[in-house]
């Protein structure tokens, strides 16, 4: 809805086009050559290939991380999306570390993601900038600009999302006291944390709650 997905694709195809020597839709560009354009964007499973959405989406960032080199470009959309939160979020952290520091890669990456953690990055990989899409809220109402401005952001809009798609009023209404309740539990985790400054996003998460309240008998046989 925002429209990143949308930027993402365009910063390809203006790559693509100036590379060729074609039309470039702006006043002025100064764009640097590319030996390759890497992309992971969408969500999609291979059903003739048995692999599950989440697996295709690892297969392709595997493919970019082992050929990309410095004169790539990168465009990743979304990394760790198709398993768990937290899992997500470490795979989605370390591939930014990793295009970071690797001395073979730090290509030019475009990184658009959710996990609004990832923001803190900025504070520790110094060529790690922050960008948002704009948005203005006017009534309880959200508005998307479909501009790109500096720095990052600590809410997402996907209620806001979904009222537009025509949830149930009874559904949002309950989707909005349970975000309250989990931003309000997360708000109380980090105010019980001893004050250290500036936090990498692995230590101001919270622990992942195990699935069954006490150990199985079965699992400590095994």
């Amino acid at each position: 809805m925002s429209g990143k997905s949308t930027y993402l694709r365009q910063v390809a195809l203006i790559v693509l086009l100036a590379q060729i020597g074609s039309f470039v839709p702006a006043a002025s560009a100064t764009i640097g050559l590319v030996d390759r354009i890497f992309t992971r964007i969408g969500a999609r499973e291979d059903i003739a290939a048995g692999q599950s959405t989440f697996m295709v989406e690892m297969v392709e960032t595997a493919n970019i991380l082992n050929n990309a080199t410095p004169r790539s470009l990168i465009i990743l959309d979304e990394i760790g999306r198709g398993t768990s939160t937290y899992d997500g979020l470490s795979i989605a952290q370390a591939v930014a570390e990793y295009i970071h520091n690797y001395p073979k890669l730090g290509a030019k990456t475009l990184f658009a993601t959710h996990y609004h953690e990832l923001v803190e990055l900025a504070s520790f990989l110094p060529r790690v900038k922050n960008f948002n899409v704009a948005v203005a809220e006017e009534g309880g109402e959200v508005i998307f600009l479909y501009k790109i401005v500096p720095g990052g952001v600590d809410k997402s809009y996907g209620i806001h999302v979904a009222k537009l798609a025509g949830l149930p009023k009874s559904v949002l209404h309950r989707s909005q006291e349970v975000l309250e309740e989990l931003e309000a539990d997360s708000r109380q985790a980090l105010a019980k944390q001893p004050s250290r400054g500036r936090r990498r996003p692995k230590e101001m998460m919270p622990q992942q709650l195990p699935l069954l309240g006490q150990k199985s008998p079965i699992v400590e046989e095994l």
